[in-house]
This record gives C-alpha cells, sequence and structure tokens, in this order.
C-alpha cells in the first residue's frame, strides 16, 4: 500500500520511492536550475532495499514517485538454518522465514530479537535490537 505521492523535487537523501515497482532509497541527488523556457531536471542515485542494486535516472522535476508504507516491527529469531533465519512476529506471533543480511550474519543467533521491515509485502531483517 502506497502512503503517499511526491515530486522528484521533493526527494531528498534517505527518502524511500518505488520505481519499476521495486523499493528504492535514494543515496544522491541534484536539482538543476530551470531554464528560460525549460524545467527543472532531477538526477539522482538510489539502491534496491532487497537486492542493493544501484540505478541512476534523469527525471523531469515535475515527475511523480510513490512513497511506500514501511512498517517497522519486532520478532524473535527461532532457529537458524544456513542464510536464513525462522522469525515469530511479537506482536501477532506468526513465522516467517527471512534471508539475514551479509553484514549481520554474526549476530543474528537463536533467541535474539530483531527488527525486520515489511516493505509493500517484503520483509527483511534490518538490524539485531
Amino acid at each position: 500500500m502506497v502512503s503517499k505521492v511526491i515530486d522528484a523535487t521533493e526527494m531528498r537523501v534517505g527518502t524511500y520511492i518505488i520505481i519499476d515497482g521495486g523499493v528504492y532509497q535514494v543515496k544522491k541527488m541534484d536539482v538543476s536550475k530551470t531554464g528560460k523556457h525549460g524545467h527543472a531536471k532531477v538526477r539522482f542515485e538510489a539502491v534496491s532495499i532487497l537486492t542493493g542494486k544501484k540505478k541512476v535516472q534523469v527525471v523531469p522535476g515535475h515527475d511523480r514517485f510513490e512513497v511506500p508504507m514501511i512498517n517497522k516491527r519486532q520478532g524473535q529469531v527461532l532457529s537458524i538454518n544456513g542464510e536464513t533465519a525462522s522469525i515469530m512476529d511479537s506482536e501477532n506471533f506468526e513465522n516467517y522465514d527471512l534471508i539475514i543480511p551479509e553484514d549481520l550474519k554474526d549476530s543474528v543467533t537463536d533467541g535474539v530479537t530483531v527488527e525486520y521491515w515489511d516493505v509493500e509485502g517484503d520483509k527483511l531483517i534490518k538490524k539485531v535490537m
């Protein structure tokens, strides 16, 4: 579920936007000045929060982007099976099998509480509490 729609000139570094159906975080952006008869242009670099792939785009300043709804939740790690962790949500007790991010492999262990994000139906572990 999309929470709002913003113009390209309203983006800031750190903003999450939807590009081609994927959720990306804006890492760099530049806004060019308008010309005598032109429009402002926005050049930005964004990184996918799921795959880590980078996109660079130049768009008119009046182009609109959807901002995704990010639901931050907590859960307890029940078990670890290779690259995935079985997590039980702390509020509704649902179980999920989520891939452990590379930077958290050492700190995610059985019984630890983690923060995970539900972004447009995709779930990912963000940090250890």
